[in-house]
């Protein structure tokens, strides 16, 4: 026992050593990341104006690194762009290149277009930091005024004793997409799962309230194709409509392939669960920021029947709820607006009618 005692303090003094390493390791990236991508913004403002050049230069420019700078895919036209607007926002506010150092691109970005007030920005700049958010965490975040809630509530932080594990997800977060350094190992995706599955039960237990002919089936509903299995977020019954409904729960602004995955999943219910009189089954997916055009383009090439909205804070929720759902009458918009797309027909008075 005193050498099973023995072994376990030295394993968890290795342990944090290779966490200590991780966390400094990505700093120093991060930091040199976003210095990077301020002096390039700053390379074409300058150049833009010393020649005169428009728009299409940033283009050119996107295709030429391109060829030189073989698979790296932050050169991309609109990633050179937010460079640019980076440098414009920040160029005479030395304090807040200094906070931007600190987070990763991905936050930075969603800070610096969906937040105007300074104060604000500050609060979204150092919470990051300290709190170890990531993108969609952060975003979910905004989404609910966690800066309107600080500066009412004032309510006291657990930063000391949460780092620790949201320092791991953030300096996963940034590394994953951008750099590959094997050694940080880092795969576990730690408070995303938290969230996404707190979200999961506020957006079940609200359509339980809600009624208007939803019917719960079950949560991670499974799904099977041969020997591999899938697990729908949320699954409902709908009797007016005599479909299945599909709710797919995202933390991160929307992206084409989670139009793809749920006509997938759609497939797979109507080929699998779907009865001989029911309708085509119906997906919703709930995400907190969607680019309209990008939402319409990707439901073009799916043909399933696929409602895409964000959810939003919204007054008349309960305050458990706030910045977690959409209203039920947004609910209800998507579901027609799904409906329509199908050619399903409303039961719901005939059903009166009986």
């Amino acid at each position: 026992m005193s050498d099973l005692s023995e072994y376990k303090s030295f394993f968890n003094e290795i342990i944090e050593a290779i966490n200590s390493a991780k966390y400094k390791t990505y700093k120093s990236i991060n930091k040199f990341h976003i210095e990077h991508n301020f002096e390039i913004g700053k390379i074409i403002v300058e150049n833009q104006k010393k020649h005169n050049w428009g728009k299409s230069i940033v283009d050119t420019l996107s295709k030429d690194i391109n060829k030189v700078v073989d698979g790296v895919k932050g050169y991309s036209s609109q990633n050179l762009w937010r460079m640019r607007q980076f440098y414009l926002e920040y160029r005479n506010k030395p304090h807040f290149i200094k906070l931007a150092q600190k987070i990763p691109w991905g936050q930075n970005l969603l800070i610096m277009h969906m937040i105007k007030d300074d104060k604000e920005k500050e609060y979204y700049f150092s919470t990051t930091d300290k709190m170890g958010w990531s993108r969609a965490v952060l975003l979910n975040q905004i989404k609910g005024n966690a800066y309107k809630h600080h500066v009412t509530d004032l309510k006291h932080s657990n930063f000391d004793e949460a780092l620790p594990v949201h320092l791991a997800e953030q300096a996963n977060d940034a590394l994953k997409s951008k750099y590959n350094l094997d050694f940080l190992g880092i795969t576990k995706p730690i408070l995303e799962r938290e969230l996404e599955n707190r979200l999961v039960e506020q957006i079940r237990d609200l359509m339980l309230e809600l009624g208007y002919g939803f019917s719960f089936i079950g949560n991670q509903y499974k799904l099977k194709l041969g020997q591999k299995e899938y697990f729908i977020d949320l699954l409902f019954y709908h009797r007016f409509l005599r479909c299945l409904v599909a709710i797919e729960l995202k933390t991160v602004e929307f992206e084409p392939e989670f139009a793809g995955k749920m006509n997938f999943y759609l497939e797979l219910l109507d080929k699998n669960e779907k009865h001989i009189d029911d309708n085509p089954s119906i997906g919703i997916i709930l995400c907190p920021m969607k680019d309209n055009i990008e939402v319409e383009f990707a439901l073009k090439i799916n043909p399933k029947p696929i409602g895409v909205s964000n959810y939003k804070l919204t007054d008349e929720l309960p305050k458990s709820l706030e910045g977690k759902v959409p209203s039920s009458e947004e609910l209800k918009q998507m579901l027609t607006k799904a409906i329509s797309n199908a050619g399903i027909k409303d039961h719901s008075e005939d059903d009166a009618s009986n």
